[in-house]
């Protein structure tokens, strides 16, 4: 049961004004926690404010400690930012970044075409953020679409960022593995169904459930229940279906591969599959631009997107699949009557 919150809302509004922010227009609640949408009033930045009430219990409290660490660790182009903390006697504000443009997925859907090479990009940027997360200690134990979300809704260079740190932990290779069962059935590492300890290779599994999906439309573990799909994910049981996989290089198909090993200790880590041939052109551009920027040759700037996600719950998937299998399908069916470059 939630805790009864004292703060009135006139209370509320007030927190928001002696920070520096206006409140205005509710996005979303969950059990111990409401995002609002904020401006800045100095600068009119926008922003995505988690205002969590401060639980009663130390197990929980000890969550929550957590997630304001790492949220206010965590600098990078492809992680969801964090502008401001405020912490009074019964809640911890939250200024992150709005993210405006929905899941990664949806705009995948709204555009209705994705290939390969698209897939390439976002997956390099996203292995990044996972490669500086996990050489900052942190383990993110819960990826999945929902938590990969666009700065914009219709720009071209909106980005895909990594959010919701809720179930996130700093973890220290010198000590025992992380014990919690958590994450979402179906991206779930089978090491964390196991129950004995895992690490941060447990989000490269989870990422490679979801660039399966992103190369074919829908998801290697499915069965009619939770039980016989975690059976599969810890024998490991998926496949490349034809015709759905025959147009997806041989270089993805070995790139899952080293992803969905359901060893961990044999699993890639993320800075080992930026350097797979899969990703050599972007490894390779990435590169050009950091050696560009170091002799000044380059001006990066940082530009402001938008921000958080709650992943209460684990929304409407079988509909969902249904939309992004079409929309694939669809895509698939034209390139396979198309000639394939070399490379490709």
């Amino acid at each position: 049961m939630a805790p009864t919150s004292k703060v009135t809302k006139a209370q509320e509004e007030q927190d928001f004004q002696a920070m520096g922010w206006k409140k205005s227009k509710e996005l979303g609640s969950g059990h111990f926690a409401k995002v609002w949408m904020a401006t800045r009033e100095s600068d009119g930045q926008e922003a995505a404010v988690k205002v969590i009430e401060k639980p009663r219990t130390q197990a929980k409290k000890k969550l929550v400690e957590n997630e304001h660490k790492i949220l206010t660790t965590i600098q990078h182009e492809y992680c969801v930012q964090c502008y401001d903390a405020f912490e009074t006697d019964d809640r911890l504000y939250l200024f992150m970044e709005l993210m405006k443009g929905g899941e990664l997925f949806d705009r995948i859907v709204d555009q209705g075409h994705f290939t390969e090479l698209m897939a390439q990009d976002v997956v390099y940027k996203l292995l990044d953020a996972l490669k500086y997360m996990h050489g900052k200690g942190i383990a993110h134990r819960d990826l999945k679409p929902e938590n990969m979300l666009m700065t914009d809704k219709t720009a071209p260079d909106a980005k895909c960022k990594i959010t919701d740190f809720g179930l996130s932990k700093f973890f220290d290779e010198q000590s025992s593995l992380m014990k919690t069962p958590c994450g979402t059935p179906g991206y779930i590492a089978p090491e964390v169904l196991h129950m004995r300890g895992y690490d941060a290779k447990c989000d490269i599994w989870s990422f490679g459930v979801i660039v399966y999906i992103l190369l074919c439309g829908f998801p290697p573990f499915y069965a009619d229940n939770d039980a016989q799909l975690f059976e599969k994910i810890k024998r490991g049981d998926f496949q490349f279906l034809k015709p759905y996989w025959d147009p997806i290089s041989d270089e993805a198909k070995d790139f899952v591969r080293k992803m969905l090993v359901t060893d961990p200790t044999k699993r890639k880590s993320a800075a080992e599959l930026m350097e797979h041939p899969w990703l050599a052109k972007q490894h390779t551009a990435a590169a050009d631009e950091a050696l560009a920027a170091a002799a000044g040759d380059l001006s990066i700037t940082n530009k402001d997107g938008t921000n958080l996600s709650t992943s209460e719950q684990y929304p409407k998937t079988k509909t969902q699949f249904k939309k992004l299998k079409g929309a694939f399908l669809a895509v698939w069916v034209a390139q396979m009557s198309t000639p394939r470059p070399e490379g490709q």
